[in-house]
């Protein structure tokens, strides 16, 4: 078996996704987490000067997008159907836009930016969650294909964070997103893994 070692900073953020794919695969794996003071000490020695990063029994692999679809194909979370993984992948490009509204206004200093980019950030992932609400329901409970794939496990580690910085339950009010987070972490081995993971912030 593969030895896996991820490296990331100590939050959910983008690493939480590849954290639940190795979790629901049984990978045992190293979850090297970075404190944001360290991250100097850490930069020049990763590909791109960004994490995450996935090491595979020593070879270092970047971009969260590209470990992730490795992933999805190893533990079967993806598709043979080259239209159906056009799909997913698609939901994954989406999940990403909503995220950054988030992201920008989580990284924003200044007070009165920030506060313009809080009302963006809640109108923007409104927006996504009420179309991700409606494929979920026309899919069976999950994004595509009435199946579960990386889309799901990445949307529910992604939500977390989001609700987290956003400071309210995001998926409160659709149903279906909210019974698919539940799904999803109910997993044994996400469950696990959500159980054991050290408390943070977001």
């Amino acid at each position: 078996m593969s030895a896996y070692k991820l490296t990331y900073f100590n939050i959910t953020g983008i690493g939480e996704p590849i954290r639940f794919l190795l979790s629901y695969g049984g990978a045992d794996y190293e979850d090297k987490r970075i404190e944001f003071e360290e991250w100097p000490q850490y930069k020049h020695k990763t590909p791109m000067e960004q994490v995450p990063i996935l090491e595979i029994d020593g070879k270092v692999f970047h971009q969260t997008r590209a470990i992730g679809r490795y992933l999805a194909r190893k533990f079967n979370l993806y598709s043979s159907d080259d239209l159906e993984a056009m799909e997913i992948d698609a939901t994954i490009d989406d999940i990403d836009d909503c995220r950054i509204f988030v992201s920008t206004y989580f990284r924003e200093k200044d007070p009165a930016i920030k506060a313009k980019q809080k009302e963006i950030a809640h109108e923007k992932i409104t927006f996504y969650l009420g179309k991700f609400e409606e494929q979920v329901k026309k899919n069976g409970g999950y994004f595509v294909g009435n199946k579960l794939s990386w889309a799901d496990i990445t949307f529910t580690a992604i939500i977390e964070g989001c609700s987290n910085i956003l400071e309210k339950d995001q998926i409160e009010e659709f149903p279906a997103l909210k019974k698919l987070t539940e799904t999803v972490r109910s997993f044994p081995k996400i469950k696990a893994y959500i159980e054991k993971r050290p408390k943070t912030i977001i």
